[in-house]
């Protein structure tokens, strides 16, 4: 596997299509490795059952970031305005 999931990180069954955040780990004996994913909340504001999918079916979703504008963060106060100096 390319890209391991830990948990808290968003994740997409690739069968099914389901999206969400993965809240727990199970390891079985047999070597089985289950995550418990908690599916996003709905516009009618109810949370969708948690569902335990194989670690074979996930897929991490990339996080895309914003790239931050630069602000001016000092310097001159008021421009164009001659100052006394007091």
């Amino acid at each position: 596997m390319g890209t391991e999931i830990k948990l808290g990180n968003q994740v997409r069954c690739k069968i099914t299509g389901f999206k969400g955040t993965a809240v727990a780990k199970t390891e079985f004996l047999n070597g089985c490795i289950q995550y418990t994913v908690a599916g996003r909340v709905g516009k009618d504001n109810k949370v969708p059952e948690e569902m335990m999918m194989d670690i074979e079916s996930l897929e991490k979703i990339p996080i895309k970031r914003k790239k931050i504008k630069k602000s001016n963060t000092g310097g001159p106060t008021r421009l164009g305005i001659k100052q006394r100096g007091y």
